[in-house]
């Protein structure tokens, strides 16, 4: 049903400065961004390290819904986890007896989300969508051509680079015997395929 832990979001006052923190401080890569005019903020995903991500959140203008929050706290404002079938999902926590709120599909369907109130989830807002990570993931990010792998040698050793089904690649770093058992493995594998 869950997939991952696919974001944590933080809710700011001021965008551009916790923007450059976690870009010039602690080597985020920015990606995917966008502006809701209707509820008054603008979002952007960011990139750390492999797999890691975070999401900031800032109101562009007054009456946005992060006013409260950001006057009472900041910080943390919901931790989001992907599901491949948000509908399954729904059916799940409902026959349950868990009440969650919000349920909103973006026109064509590349984001689906419902939340489940802090009162219900220990104190943590948590936000539950179904989407594809590869869309909100940075280009520079993704192997091109479409590839699940990379190998690069260097010196003594290997990187590996492997998609991830979380959106953008892993890397394993192997050493020349590492490199000749999973050569191995592989070709055992193979052998078992035929």
């Amino acid at each position: 049903m869950i997939l991952r832990i696919d974001h944590v979001s933080l809710a700011v006052k001021d965008f551009r400065k916790a923007a450059e923190f976690f870009c010039d401080i602690l080597g985020a890569v920015p990606c995917a961004a966008a502006t809701d005019d209707a509820m008054k903020y603008l979002w952007q995903i960011f990139a750390l390290g492999d797999l890691s991500r975070l999401e900031i959140i800032a109101p562009t203008g007054d009456g946005s819904f992060l006013d409260q929050f950001l006057e009472e706290r900041k910080g943390v404002h919901h931790i989001t986890l992907q599901t491949e079938d948000l509908a399954q999902t729904m059916r799940f926590l409902e026959e349950r007896g868990i009440p969650f709120f919000g349920h909103f599909e973006w026109p064509g369907g590349e984001w689906k989300e419902i939340f489940i109130h802090p009162r219900d989830a220990f104190g943590v807002l948590v936000q539950i969508a179904e989407f594809n990570a590869d869309d909100f993931i940075a280009e520079k990010l993704k192997l091109a051509g479409g590839k699940k792998w990379s190998v690069k040698g260097h010196g003594d050793s290997a990187d590996l680079v492997f998609t991830h089904p979380g959106g953008g690649t892993a890397r394993v770093s192997m050493d020349k015997e590492e490199v000749q058992r999973l050569i191995d493995d592989l070709k055992d594998t193979l052998q078992a395929l035929s």
